[in-house]
């Protein structure tokens, strides 16, 4: 029994390891990417209750930069699947929600060592593998921020529970959080490695119990996660994976009674989707259930009269780019003003041109693949549509080539239509689109950038004018839930820019915050009176 209140080891960030030419840090990390890829087929199962499980029906898993290589194959389950794993769930509620939080806090905080230990190069080669990844985008993701997110939810989840009211004589009143009544279902991109694995353990580090549905591009690194979490000490049915059909998932999960709370990171389409079949089923739940979800963006770069030139075009370049474009925070439209635009686009143009393109493999490619031919198909559309328009040119890239991987050009499109297609719709992928405006209309731009777009995910000025800093930062207040002074818009770090937006991409719940671990608790009021009242009446009676 715990008799103490424990201090938690104070959360710092995980450095990011620079992986030079030559360091041992490289050379471990692609000696692990080089047997991944060349080791025999690996057979993912599904993990429900602690047990492997794997069907007959088996699903190719294939890097994207070279999509004839068989790494292996994931199993593919059915609705009895879904059923075990909501009774796995279930059955381990109880025994975790009522474990003492210091002990669950100990599971995340091994997770996190065991990450930053012998887990970082499998985890970092797998997303290499799967995802296509650079060996620096695999570091800041697969490891500093799955490592940050398990660090700084143990600090967050300990002042939550440090948060108490206050009394007055002769009472005591406390505030007690509880679990939610019932399993949370994660579903999760393929994009973050961390993503993927934060939205199963946020949830279960404050005593829920998980059904997890990865993207089936991102299997492969997914059960190295698995591998952690067991590791790390989670027991059986606190965290379960299935690989099945979304509507099959979802006919079955968002119909049960014990259904408590999702935790959403894809499409706006589909979470609108998915709220839609939550509410029409309201009445079957045993509670209210809690619906998280980061969807879309089309997250803009602003650029006043006063920037520099330099600073803006690597802002674009970084910032559209990094990742194939990919990111759910990667500026995919840019407003540029007339006096700088020549510069700038002389800059860009010289970055794109040095672009090394190809497999992870060779680290001396900035660019990889982009993550499936569905994706590949879609922004080739694009690019394609851009092609014949009369109002559009683009002035980089633009060229792309499936036959080997999934490549595309990091392609550049200077627009004078203020609301072009490109400026408007999200993409996913290694495009920008670039409005140049009269340097002098900066406030009615502000209102463009504001209104163009359905979403509010991430947003960037960039000036050096404080007054136009200030004036942009309150006429872009709503467009971005992540707002950046004179920087990209990507590269959000736990504990220091809690991520998340609003409007159309999503809850704005904030990933990497207390107030997320808020959404997976209930929180009880306890008060007890020390002497009761012992008759009815009040002084007032006489």
């Amino acid at each position: 029994m715990s008799n103490a209140l424990f201090k938690v080891p104070n959360a710092v960030n995980e450095p990011v390891k620079a992986y030079k030419p030559g360091s041992d840090e490289l050379k471990s990390l692609m000696s692990q990417y080089n047997k991944m890829i060349n080791q025999d087929p690996v057979d993912v199962p599904m993990h429900i209750n602690g047990e492997e499980v794997r069907t007959s029906n088996k699903m190719p898993m294939s890097p994207p930069h070279d999509h004839q290589k068989i790494v292996g194959h994931f199993n593919y389950g059915d609705e009895s699947h879904v059923n075990k794993a909501i009774d796995a769930a279930m059955n381990a509620r109880d025994q975790w929600a009522n474990l003492p939080w210091e002990q669950r806090a100990s599971v995340f905080l091994r997770a996190a060592d065991l990450l930053a230990g012998p887990f970082r190069d499998r985890v970092n080669a797998s997303t290499m593998v799967a995802q296509s990844k650079n060996v620096m985008q695999a570091e800041i993701d697969a490891a500093c921020e799955l490592i940050d997110f398990f660090k700084f939810n143990v600090q967050y989840m300990t002042q939550i529970y440090s948060e108490q009211p206050d009394s007055l004589p002769g009472m005591w009143n406390r505030l007690e959080y509880r679990p939610l009544e019932g399993f949370v279902f994660a579903i999760t991109p393929f994009n973050f490695t961390s993503i993927c694995a934060n939205l199963c353990a946020a949830p279960a580090m404050m005593g829920n119990v998980v059904i997890w549905k990865p993207a089936e591009s991102q299997m492969y690194s997914a059960q190295i996660i698995m591998e952690l979490f067991k590791a790390a000490g989670v027991p059986d049915g606190v965290i379960n994976l299935i690989s099945v059909d979304g509507p099959v998932a979802g006919d079955i999960i968002f119909k049960h009674k014990d259904f408590g709370g999702l935790n959403f990171t894809g499409s706006t389409a589909v979470f609108r989707h998915l709220w839609r079949e939550i509410g029409n089923n309201i009445a079957m739940y045993k509670s209210y259930p809690r619906v998280v979800g980061e969807t879309g963006g089309k997250d803009f770069i602003m650029v006043h009269k006063s920037a520099e030139a330099h600073s803006v075009a690597t802002a674009c370049t970084r910032g559209s780019f990094e990742f194939q474009g990919q990111k759910c925070s990667a500026s995919s439209r840019a407003y540029i003003p007339s006096n700088i635009w020549d510069d700038v686009k002389a800059i860009i143009i010289e970055q794109v041109k040095s672009f090394k393109m190809g497999s992870p493999g060779d680290t001396t490619n900035f660019i990889n693949a982009v993550i499936d031919e569905r994706s590949f198909d879609k922004i080739a559309g694009f690019i394609d549509f851009i092609k014949e328009q009369n109002d559009a040119e683009i002035i980089i890239g633009g060229n792309y080539d499936k036959s080997k991987g999934y490549f595309i050009e990091p392609t550049v499109v200077i627009t004078s239509n203020p609301k072009f297609r490109t400026l408007c719709e999200e993409i996913f992928g290694p495009v920008l689109t670039i409005f140049v405006y009269d340097e002098n209309d900066f406030e009615a731009t502000l209102d463009l950038v504001d209104k163009t777009s359905e979403y509010a995910l991430t947003g960037a000025i960039i000036s050096n004018d404080r007054y136009a800093i200030n004036l942009a930062m309150s006429k872009l207040q709503n467009a971005a839930g992540n707002f950046y002074i004179n920087d990209k818009p990507t590269g959000a770090v736990v504990g220091q820019q809690p991520f998340g937006g609003a409007r159309g991409s999503g809850t704005n719940d904030k990933a990497g915050a207390p107030m997320n671990l808020l959404r997976w608790v209930s929180a009880r009021t306890i008060k007890e009176t020390f002497v009761p009242a012992t008759d009815y009446k009040y002084p007032f009676l006489g």
